[in-house]
């Protein structure tokens, strides 16, 4: 850390007296990181203010963290849903990727800790919401906003790619957006739970057939988004999730690569341009269905305009994966004609597309309201699992905790990655 300290200080070209109170402010950082490392930090640690989250395996809370003030969210993970659920992979996972990943495209983690009955994990709070609550507030966006977010995503996405992760669940709900309106990757949609494999144990068992899915095939444009959107939360709730956006190779068992997020990407700029996303039906079945002959199925509607280089782009991400845009690296994706303009280096220090109104660091205005819960009340977590079915199977979360440095800040001063251009 202090190698990394003086070359960013010879690369600033900084003049000796600053560079000796970075020196000296570094030291300091250092030595509370020591004595926070020796701390054990629990719950009685933050403050909650308020549910902004809920999915199928807990929720995330907007939390205060009592001795700096600095507000976090927290997403509390029930052990005895993940054990249930078989989700201890894919939690270690995810915290795995947040500890690794140190880039302004991902959703930072600052703590993780746990109790006898959840697990937490302490992130940095995002005012702006997420992609979906966007969408569904809006009709569509315009091709300029629509080549904004996904530019923003496709360096969010060749970020994780570059440490060698694949997400395989890139949607609307993962794009989160900070305070001034630019896109962070996260892994756990607020709404949703964590996946197990997609889910697409549930949809393996489905025979390929056409979609029966008439009634949606009939709609026009205008009825199809309105029905999509009446729809679109519940689906964010289920355990099971939207197949909408998952790539085809990864519901078949003979293995995909990370072209699969690109996938999922044309999907999601799609639905940006039409109101809704290509597959979407009345069931997820349905959905799955029409996944699976995408060649028959996806379509444009002829009543909603769009410009040639964009649903050429589309095209050029939802295909077979051997044909994909990307397949020979991320350049062939940025050189493509619909992101003529776009400035690649300094996209996330420009104006976002939309910007976002934030009155204040804990402004939930952007997020849903959700009544109280009791996932914090030992009481009745207990009664329907009770600790002992779990607390052998502890040791599976074993080394679980962690503390970032970088999460210091003297209390009361504003976290940087809370600053401008962050």
């Amino acid at each position: 850390r202090q190698k990394k300290l003086e070359q960013m200080m010879e690369e600033e070209g900084l003049k000796d007296e600053e560079k000796r109170i970075r020196r000296s402010a570094h030291a300091q950082k250092e030595t509370e990181f020591l004595r926070l490392k020796r701390t054990r930090l629990g719950l009685e640690d933050f403050e909650s203010l308020k549910v902004i989250g809920r999915g199928a395996f807990g929720e995330v809370r907007l939390v205060q963290k009592k001795d700096t003030g600095h507000v976090y969210a927290m997403k509390i993970l029930r052990k005895a849903d993940m054990l249930e659920k078989e989700q201890v992979g894919h939690i270690r996972a995810e915290r795995d990727i947040l500890v690794e990943a140190d880039s302004l495209w991902v959703v930072k983690m600052f703590y993780s800790f746990q109790d006898k009955l959840n697990l937490y994990l302490i992130m940095e709070f995002l005012p702006g919401g997420d992609m979906m609550t966007l969408l569904m507030k809006k009709d569509t966006l315009t091709e300029e906003e629509t080549q904004f977010y996904i530019a923003e995503t496709v360096l969010a996405i060749d970020s994780i790619h570059q440490l060698g992760f694949i997400h395989r669940d890139i949607k609307p709900d993962n794009l989160l957006l900070d305070s001034k309106g630019h896109v962070k990757l996260s892994d756990f949609g607020l709404c949703t739970g964590l996946k197990k494999a997609h889910r697409t144990e549930f949809y393996r068992n489905l025979n390929h057939s056409l979609p029966s899915d008439f009634t949606f095939q009939n709609m026009n444009s205008k009825r199809k988004a309105e029905t999509w959107k009446r729809n679109r939360r519940q689906l964010a709730f289920s355990t099971v999730g939207t197949p909408d956006y998952i790539a085809p190779e990864v519901f078949m068992q003979t293995g995909y690569n990370k072209l699969c997020d690109w996938w999922s990407l044309g999907v999601i700029m799609y639905e940006m341009l039409i109101g809704y996303p290509p597959f979407c039906s009345e069931t997820p079945q349905e959905t799955y269905k029409k996944v699976m002959n995408w060649k028959e199925t996806l379509t444009f509607p002829p009543e909603v305009p769009i410009s040639d280089k964009a649903k050429d782009l589309i095209l050029r991400f939802c295909c077979e994966w051997e044909h994909r845009i990307g397949a020979s690296g991320v350049e062939e994706i940025k050189s493509n004609l619909f992101f003529e303009g776009v400035d690649w280096e300094h996209i996330r220090e420009r104006p976002a597309a939309i910007s976002i109104e934030i009155k204040s660091i804990d402004d939930t205005s952007n997020f849903d309201e959700f009544p109280e819960s009791d996932i914090l009340k030992p009481t009745v977590a207990t009664s329907n699992h009770p600790e002992t079915d779990y607390k052998n199977k502890d040791w599976v979360f074993i080394n679980y905790t962690y503390k970032r440095f970088e999460g210091l800040t003297a209390r009361g001063a504003i976290p940087s990655y809370m600053k401008a251009g962050k």
